[in-house]
């Protein structure tokens, strides 16, 4: 069960290098483009939540946090053994929520660079960081889990 948690470290270490880079790297505000205008590193930072929600607020996202790496930890022990799917979508999550939070105990704001258009509906979508990717993903699996959870339970009531 414990080398789950080397995924969230993974998640952890990937997002520090890369917040670095930019932080070393990159004046704020600067754009490198890899392919106009889809997809491009943006310097940025945000005092918030997601997609800049209540700016400024770090108490409040101090204590929410905590309770949420307490509340994975938990789950991870006591409801995810043997169920692998769900034991990768948690640390995922995990690994996220301590990205993000490192960045706001030390910087006191977190590091976002991932710019992306989505061309189809031609949608700027919120730059981003390694962190947030690895909470999106970490949902999304536990979502997939949750469904084949369900499935499998209608499975043996027929």
């Amino acid at each position: 069960m414990w080398k789950f948690y080397g995924l969230a470290a993974f998640v952890i270490a990937l997002d520090q290098w890369t917040k670095w880079l930019i932080v070393q790297n990159m004046e704020l505000g600067e754009r490198i483009i890899f392919w106009d205008p889809y997809f491009a590193l943006l310097s940025h930072r945000n005092r918030g939540a997601a997609w800049g929600m209540l700016q400024g607020q770090m108490s409040l996202f101090t204590i929410i946090t905590i309770i949420v790496i307490i509340g994975i930890i938990y789950y991870f022990h006591k409801e995810a053994k043997g169920k692998p799917m769900f034991q990768v979508g948690l640390m995922m999550l995990l690994g996220g929520a301590i990205g993000n939070f490192i960045d706001r105990l030390w910087r006191n704001e977190v590091v976002d660079f991932v710019d992306v258009l989505i061309p189809i509906i031609n949608y700027d979508f919120p730059i981003f960081n390694i962190a947030d990717a690895a909470l999106t993903i970490g949902v999304v699996i536990m979502i997939l889990f949750i469904l084949k959870e369900e499935r499998a339970g209608k499975k043996k009531v027929k």
